[in-house]
């Protein structure tokens, strides 16, 4: 609805009880959430980390960076790094998942997704997209990604076509990085470049929740590091992994409701 002179008055007094004219009631803000440290383990220093995920009991890293991006799986359980492939040239890794019998990489500016050997990681195919690719994850029927916007964007497992998008709402200006899908159907996204992580209904794009991350690495371990980013659900508990880009650590949490 337009708004014009003779709603005006209207539109104040209802604005006053607390709808406006409009636009309707305010959201509510979602609830803030913290972080609990269940434990850490080192983690790569030099690994400008793009994606982090879970699944099998592999740990699969995708790293950025000109010149030095990378593909890697390591046993969630031992911590040997089973596989490692390097980008070619100068593309830009980032966000990665696993989704049946694929491993898809996205890259940055390149327009193109990588698809790989879940146990090599050797590549087998490429598939064009629009735009940058930022953060990627698997729900059981699609891929969820994410472009550095508010809005996210729905693809197929096996040809990466685009079959939808949903627009977040709730929170102001979101710019969703690695996203995490997680067994209960909702997605993570680390919230760049800031320590906050939302919690999404992908259904609806409705943030239920911001989750305070700050303050896991000392001030020493910080300095030279930058923003944090991985999110890794780990199957089957209530636990996440979490990390950074340069991070040396990586950190096992619960996220508390307060």
């Amino acid at each position: 609805m337009k708004c014009n002179r003779s709603s005006l008055a209207v539109a104040v007094l209802v604005s006053v009880l607390g709808a406006g004219a409009c636009g309707g009631p305010e959201e509510p803000a979602p609830p803030r959430w913290r972080v609990e440290v269940i434990g850490s383990s080192s983690h790569d220093p030099q690994a400008f980390t793009q994606g982090l995920e879970v699944v099998d009991g592999v740990r699969y890293e995708s790293t950025g960076m000109w010149g030095v991006s990378t593909a890697r799986a390591t046993d969630q359980r031992t911590g040997a790094e089973t596989a490692r492939v390097a980008l070619p040239g100068r593309v830009f890794g980032e966000g990665m998942t696993k989704a049946g019998a694929i491993v898809w990489q996205l890259t940055w500016q390149d327009g193109f997704a990588i698809a790989r050997d879940p146990v090599t990681l050797a590549e087998t195919g490429r598939a064009g997209y629009q735009g940058e690719g930022w953060g990627l994850c698997a729900q059981p029927q699609r891929l969820v990604m994410s472009d550095g916007t508010g809005t996210l964007t729905f693809r197929d497992p096996v040809t990466f076509a685009q079959t939808g998008s949903v627009a977040l709402s709730g929170y102001r200006d979101p710019k969703p990085n690695e996203l995490d899908c997680a067994e209960d159907g909702t997605v993570y996204a680390n919230n760049y470049p800031t320590d906050e992580i939302l919690r999404i209904d992908p259904e609806t794009g409705r943030i239920l929740a911001v989750i305070d991350a700050g303050g896991l690495l000392s001030p020493a371990e910080r300095a030279g590091t930058d923003v944090l980013n991985g999110i890794a659900h780990l199957p089957g508990t209530d636990r996440f992994l979490l990390t950074g880009k340069y991070w040396p650590r990586m950190f096992e949490v619960r996220f508390i409701g307060k």
